[in-house]
Parts: C-alpha cells; sequence; structure tokens
C-alpha cells in the first residue's frame, strides 16, 4: 500500500507576510513538505531573517522585505520571489490588519478605512494578478495543477464583525474574490481556495485575547472551547496544495472551531 503523502518536492511557494504568526506557520510547514519558500516580511526583519535561516538558508528559504499596499507592490512581490526560485507555483496571501480599537461606523476614520482596504484588498489584487501571469508562463512540473492560489479571509469575512467594518468587508472581499478566479481558472488548471480562520493565538490577536474580560468571553463562543493555533491553520493551507485536495476549487475552508456555526 503506497504512503499517502503531503510532498511539495520541487514546487516554489510564495507566502506574503510570512514573519510571524499564522506565515510563519505555514512557511515552516511548507518547507517541511519539501517546497522551497519565498516569504514577506515589512518590519519584523530580525524575524524574518530567523525563520529563513532555521528552514533551510537561501537555497530552501528566502525572506523578502516588501511593503504590501497597493497592486503595484503585489507585482513587485512576485516578481522577486520568481527571480529568487525561478518560479511561483503556489500563492498563499496570508497578509493583512486588523485594527485592534474598535472603530463604529459612525466615527470611524477615512484613513483607517483606506488603509485597510489597501493593505488587505488592494495588494492581493496586485499579488494575485502577477502570480497568475508568471503560472500561466512558467512550464508545468507534472500533470497535476499548472499552480495553486489561497486566499486568507476569516470568519468576520462571513458574518462582519462589529466596530470592524473595515477588516470585515476585506475579507468577504476575498471570499468573493475566491469564487470568481476559481470559475476563471480552474480551466487553465489554477486551483484557488480560501481558509477562514476565527480567533487564533498569534501577535495581532494577543492584546485582545489577553484581555482579562475578552479572552474568556471569546473562548467561550467557541464551541472548542479555546483559540486556535497558527499550525493549525498552516495545515489546512498546505492540504489545499497538494493532489489530495486536487479537485476542489472556490472552496471556503473554515478552521474555526466551529465558531461560525453558533453566529
Amino acid at each position: 500500500m503506497a504512503d499517502v503523502s503531503l510532498d511539495l518536492g520541487g514546487k516554489v511557494a510564495l507566502i506574503s507576510g510570512g514573519s510571524r504568526g499564522i506565515g510563519a506557520a505555514t512557511v515552516r510547514l511548507f518547507v517541511q513538505a519539501g517546497a522551497r519558500v519565498v516569504f514577506s516580511y515589512q518590519q519584523a526583519e530580525a524575524q524574518a531573517e530567523t525563520l529563513a535561516s532555521e528552514c533551510g538558508g537561501p537555497e530552501r528559504c528566502v525572506a523578502l522585505k516588501q511593503r504590501l499596499c497597493t497592486p503595484a507592490d503585489g507585482h513587485a512581490l512576485v516578481a522577486a520571489a520568481a527571480r529568487a526560485f525561478g518560479r511561483i507555483d503556489v500563492l498563499v496571501a496570508n497578509h493583512g490588519v486588523w485594527p485592534a480599537e474598535d472603530a463604529p461606523i459612525a466615527i470611524m476614520a477615512e484613513a483607517q478605512w483606506r488603509h485597510t482596504m489597501a493593505v488587505n484588498l488592494d495588494s492581493v489584487f496586485g499579488l494575485v494578478q502577477a502570480a497568475v501571469a508568471q503560472m500561466d508562463a512558467q512550464p508545468r512540473l507534472s500533470d497535476q495543477a499548472t499552480g495553486h492560489i489561497v486566499l486568507i479571509s476569516s470568519t468576520a469575512g462571513q458574518r462582519g464583525e462589529a466596530n470592524h467594518a473595515d477588516y470585515a468587508v476585506t475579507k468577504g472581499a476575498l471570499i468573493s474574490l475566491t469564487k470568481s478566479l476559481s470559475s476563471e481558472l480552474a480551466p487553465r488548471g489554477i486551483r484557488v481556495n480560501c481558509v477562514a480562520p476565527g480567533w487564533v493565538d498569534t501577535d495581532m490577536s494577543a492584546a485582545t485575547l489577553a484581555n482579562p474580560q475578552l479572552g474568556p468571553k471569546i473562548a467561550s463562543a467557541i464551541p472548542m472551547g479555546r483559540v486556535g493555533s497558527a499550525s493549525e491553520i498552516a495545515g489546512p493551507v498546505l492540504f489545499l496544495c497538494t493532489p489530495l485536495a486536487g479537485f476542489i476549487s472556490g472552496e471556503v475552508l473554515n478552521v474555526n472551531g466551529g465558531a461560525v456555526l453558533v453566529g
């Protein structure tokens, strides 16, 4: 009996926002699966370089400093990633911002709205556009998929989030983008899917989860009774980029301990 494998040997993955949290866990897992990985960071240079070194150094894992706020930024990152290893077989659009302070819509600053849209949506458009062009142009490694794109959304993109409308809107848009891209790109061999995490223990959510009132309230609203770990999000992302998910396209994979089912 043949072993079940999640091997990505020979593949090159680009993971945006890879220096910390879900991104870093995804970088580690993809390298463990045999892929060469390029990941971006914006400010956490020391963490990024340490991670790249731990994952095999320049022959296996490369960290690129790249601001992601515009479509042009996304294009620049894809071009740099393609130069690093010669091709891109997987794009994981993981970067994003979640302004932690509540901002009711009546008083939300336009600057906050525009910044969240720019980081969480505009730059993803650029990443996807450039990655698709790269995948279309390069030779296939096998008779399997031409490429894989995984967009990281959120439960907020499905049921909204009071006082964080800017974030929820962008994550909802990524779900719609997943479905649109799947319809467009599946015939060309590019599989596009989405992973929608719930609350995850990362730097971005640390202050909220550590709040003595909010932390227990958040955990109690999750049927599994706890928040997720970064590695528990990375696993489903990897799965969607393997032949085991070969007939999955346009799917939103909820990874939230059952929270989205209880409103």
